[in-house]
């Protein structure tokens, strides 16, 4: 059977992405501002077109089958060179200097970033700063996609199919209110930490991820008592004495004083923590994209 080109629309192979990405072709269809019966029709017709079922139905939502696998990767890098063309002539007809489009998570924006990225906009003021705050694994799942040129994600986070650089070396501390009985103690033992109730991110961070791998390695379980979203709310919950907390010494660092906390190092696991920057092919990123990675690696 030979495939007609033609028959292949954009709009639907960005549903099929959307759905395949979400899980669901109802959340697919939402993305694509598309009523949930438009977008059954379209994916219906393009499983007509190729003789084959695409995504597998089921109560829990929708996965691909092995066409749809086999579709997948082409759909993905034909739905992100579609967004970096719709951006890249947006900046034309807006004529600004371009767009740096960037995901990052937690640990960037409350570390090294917000100082890379003022000096990023003091060197090239004409682009516009395109930034969101998200876990590691949907920063992955942006560049991918093509929603974003460069992720910064945590060292253990699946990329694969995407060039990562090391962009940021931190160094994992414990944040204890003053007066804490293992403040003042020297280096807290992990087994010791994990005696005690924690507060910290969601469990699928990187870096919740990476405490929990250390854990495990013990045969123990993370006691975590509160899941919170940025190291502002992770430091006052210590304050308020919720518990205690494992996160990047830089990000912990500005709420020390402000409020009476603590930090401790840890011993018994690594606590070397290194962030990535993510690209799809470095070759093809945009000029801003391309700025950003050599500022990096001068950095670096």
């Amino acid at each position: 059977m030979s495939i007609n080109l033609n028959r292949f629309d954009l709009t639907t192979l960005r549903l099929f992405v959307a759905a395949v990405d979400s899980g669901s072709l109802t959340a697919g269809a939402v993305r694509q501002d598309l009523s949930l019966a438009a977008a059954s029709k379209r994916i219906a017709e393009l499983e007509s077109h190729l003789g084959t079922p695409l995504l597998e139905r089921s109560k829990r939502g929708v996965m691909p089958t092995a066409a749809g696998q086999t579709l997948l990767p082409h759909a993905v890098e034909l739905v992100a060179r579609l967004e970096q063309l719709a951006l890249a002539m947006g900046d034309v007809k807006r004529g600004t200097g371009g767009h740096l489009r960037l995901w990052a998570n937690t640990s960037a924006f409350g570390g090294f970033l917000p100082a890379l990225l003022a000096r990023f906009a003091r060197a090239h003021p004409g682009v516009v700063l395109d930034l969101e705050d998200a876990i590691s694994e949907d920063a992955v799942r942006a560049v991918a996609r093509g929603t974003a040129e460069l992720g910064v994600i945590g060292e253990n986070t699946p990329a694969e199919g995407l060039q990562t650089l090391v962009c940021h070396v931190d160094e994992l501390v414990l944040m204890l209110p003053a007066g804490h009985p293992l403040s003042g103690a020297g280096a807290v033992p992990l087994h010791t930490l994990l005696d005690h109730d924690l507060v910290a991110f969601g469990r699928a961070t990187s870096l919740t991820r990476q405490l929990a791998a250390a854990a495990e390695g013990l045969h123990r379980p993370l006691r975590i008592r509160a899941q919170v979203r940025s190291f502002d709310a992770m430091a006052r919950m210590v304050a308020a004495g919720l518990g205690i907390a494992v996160l990047p010494r830089e990000g912990a660092a500005p709420y020390t004083r402000a409020l009476g906390l603590v930090l401790q190092t840890i011993d018994g696991m690594r606590t070397e923590r290194q962030l990535l920057l993510a690209m799809r092919d470095r070759a093809s990123l945009s000029p801003p994209a391309q700025a950003l990675v050599r500022m990096v690696e001068g950095a670096g």
